[in-house]
């Protein structure tokens, strides 16, 4: 599956601090421990409907976590899926009259658009579940060759994880049983299932069902389960470990944790990720935007409506990554008007000199992505008095570093 094009980040010159990051499996911020190279997992969309402002917020924190490792001299290897066959993407092109094919292809071609909008660095492989399928296979059947998962004897043909193969599952989350099986049955588990060992275990393989999209297997007629998909991918294109799993906080169970049960169970590398980072939801009117609720503000709907994607961009970098934020059209509004402030800025004959601007932004974003600091100094920057006549360098080192950091383009 094709990618989005490339996005130019311009060089700011000397190296950003190391970053420090929350781990949620930690509890804690602390240093991302890379070196020259650092690979990053990002949980990507099921196609089924637009992107709205809460999937921009999570790929604009993790594009944020790309920029800053890259300001610190670290190369990224930065992978993403796409889950263009599943339950929810079946559903609604039942409800809509639309071939699922069709509808994944269309939704995926929308957020590409948007995330290219939006000037978010492109993931090195862009991959779909559909042309994955081989990787799930197989990694479906090293995990019942071990015992790890197992058939359901009720002729379905579906194949379930065993949790009590991996002694660690609960350390991603870090959420008691009660609270897992209220959020399984919430996000796409089926705890009430009859026949599975453990309320817990997680579906790895659908066997075929009439009407249901198939494809002949090894392990039998069916689909991947949604955990093992992006287990597979990672492993395939990242390696046993990778330094940062990321997502929405919607993903820290079951997504996450699954994903790394799975992992772990096949490889015997633990801990899947070094850091497990998750994104707060966005709120509208009250309420999680959500496609169940429909709640939504598409970033489409915008642009179309002639808004300044850049504009968009910085609403977005408005309160931490972690918090449940609430959108309003005030964030816009103001965001509007502080790029035009920082953009008449960069303009202007004679500038302030840009050096503690540059590396206060840099503290604040190696910070566990403080951006309401960043955006301050860059706006503390644009207000200040100019006090010598050396606006050309200044004025470049400000435009290169709020494109190369926060990914803004003045």
């Amino acid at each position: 599956m094709r990618s989005w094009p490339e996005v130019s980040v311009p060089t700011v010159a000397g190296n950003g601090p190391r970053l420090r990051l929350y781990d949620s499996a930690a509890d804690e911020v602390r240093p991302v421990e890379v070196d020259d190279r650092a690979t990053m997992y990002v949980c990507g969309i099921t196609p089924y409907d637009a992107t709205h402002l809460g999937h921009a917020a999570t790929y604009l924190t993790f594009d944020l976590v790309q920029r800053v490792l890259r300001d610190q001299g670290t190369e990224v290897r930065y992978v993403q899926n796409v889950t263009d066959v599943d339950d929810p993407l079946i559903e609604r092109a039942e409800r809509d009259g639309i071939r699922w094919e069709d509808l994944a292809v269309r939704e995926t071609d929308l957020f590409r658009s948007d995330m290219e909008a939006l000037r978010i660095i492109p993931p090195a492989q862009y991959l779909g579940a559909v042309e994955t399928i081989d990787l799930v296979v197989d990694a479906v059947s090293k995990l019942l060759d071990s015992g790890a998962a197992y058939r359901l004897e009720d002729g379905t043909g579906d194949i379930y994880f065993d949790i009590s193969a991996d002694e660690r599952f609960g350390y991603v989350s870090r959420y008691d049983v009660p609270t897992m099986l209220a959020y399984s049955a919430e996000r796409g588990g089926d705890p009430d299932r009859t026949g599975k060992r453990n309320q817990l275990d997680p579906l790895l393989w659908k066997g075929k069902r009439d009407g249901d999209p198939s494809w002949p297997s090894a392990i039998g007629e069916g689909r991947p389960g949604w955990h093992i998909e992006c287990a597979a991918i990672a492993l395939a294109h990242l390696g046993e470990q990778i330094d940062i799993q990321g997502g929405g906080e919607d993903l820290r169970f079951p997504h996450h944790e699954c994903s790394a049960a799975h992992a772990e169970a096949l490889t015997g590398a633990a801990p899947f990720a070094g850091h497990y980072t998750h994104a707060g939801m966005v709120g509208y009117q009250g309420e999680k935007m959500s496609k169940s609720l429909g709640n939504l503000v598409k970033v489409s709907e915008l642009t179309a409506q002639g808004v300044d994607p850049m504009a968009i961009r910085l609403a977005l970098l408005h309160g931490h990554y972690r918090e449940y934020r609430e959108w309003t059209d005030d964030y816009l509004h103001v965001s509007e008007k502080t790029l035009s402030l920082w953009r008449e800025a960069v303009r202007r004959p004679i500038a302030p000199s840009a050096d503690c601007m540059l590396a206060k932004v840099r503290e604040c974003l190696s910070n566990d992505l403080d951006t309401d600091g960043a955006v301050a100094a860059v706006t503390e920057w644009a207000t200040a008095k100019p006090l010598h006549n050396d606006s050309g360098m200044s004025v470049q080192v400000v435009k290169h570093a709020v494109d190369a950091l926060l990914g803004i383009a003045l």
